[in-house]
């Protein structure tokens, strides 16, 4: 238990730190240090940007024409999928940036200091978070310009949003796994998308899963993703299936149940060399 020093009336008196309180507090700070960085360094956040930019516009205007589905517009079937693609892509972040502290030795710093170890890990996660839900509201712009028309009571949308936040939150602890197991940025740069790919195209994020062979179909009706985008667009579209929005929380919930002791456990092995 570490201590902070007051100075009251003629004496120094040690003051407690509450361990619950300090650890979130400590972890908004870390928030704080990263998320100021970006108005010094905007190249991330608008690189981080064009790439979902790119993809409406490719799957809306290339292969939109060529991609049938029934009950709504394309555009409208897409921008769901295009939604949960930018905050899972945008989580690969979490575990570059770690890596990059890694590496250059400012997580060495920040152990020297009074602060909950879990703070560096929650810090750059809760970041993440709040930069991925700002390039979501970018995309809702894009896709309303591109013929994007949502529809259902206001309240779904923050519910499929909702879900959205969850899944940033949730793959940013994978991320952070990753990037916490590899020796170098570059490792956790490319770690970081191999996996994920299968996971986005194999899925109902682009074209309907009935399209695909049966063998690929069986696996991408049952993939996270799959039931994630399937969520949020029945939300979107005024058409929720409550199992399918269950079971897109319980992989999110269970992902973090698993990641997030799997990457405390990886940040003690790196930090205790």
């Amino acid at each position: 238990m570490s201590s902070t020093l007051i100075r009251t009336t003629g004496s120094l008196q040690p003051q407690r730190r509450i361990p619950l309180y300090w650890t979130f507090a400590d972890a908004f700070v870390l928030a704080k240090r990263h998320l100021v960085q970006i108005p010094r360094i905007p190249e991330e956040l608008v690189f981080a940007t064009i790439q979902p930019v790119m993809f409406v516009l490719l799957f809306r205007y290339v292969f939109g024409g060529a991609i049938a589905v029934s009950g709504t517009s394309y555009v409208n079937f897409l921008m769901a999928g295009i939604f949960a693609q930018t905050v899972i892509f945008g989580s690969t972040s979490t575990g570059v940036g770690l890596a990059n502290d890694l590496q250059k030795g400012l997580v060495d710093r920040f152990r020297s200091l009074p602060m909950a170890k879990s703070a560096v890990l929650t810090g750059r996660t809760i970041s993440d978070l709040l930069r991925n839900t700002f390039v979501v509201i970018i995309m809702w712009t894009v896709g309303l310009l591109v013929g994007f028309r949502p529809q259902g009571p206001v309240f779904f949308w923050f519910c499929g949003a909702g879900i959205l936040i969850l899944t940033s939150f949730a793959f940013s602890w994978v991320s952070a796994t990753i990037g916490l197991l590899v020796s170098s940025v570059e490792a956790a740069q490319s770690a970081g998308f191999i996996w994920l790919f299968p996971l986005t195209f194999a899925s109902s994020a682009f074209v309907p899963t009935s399209s695909m062979p049966s063998w690929l179909r069986a696996f991408a009706e049952r993939q996270p993703v799959t039931l994630i985008v399937n969520a949020v667009r029945g939300l979107l579209l005024d058409k929720p299936d409550a199992g399918t929005i269950l079971s897109a929380l319980a992989w999110c919930i269970g992902i973090l149940i698993v990641f997030i002791p799997v990457a405390v456990w990886a940040y003690g092995r790196r930090t205790a060399r």
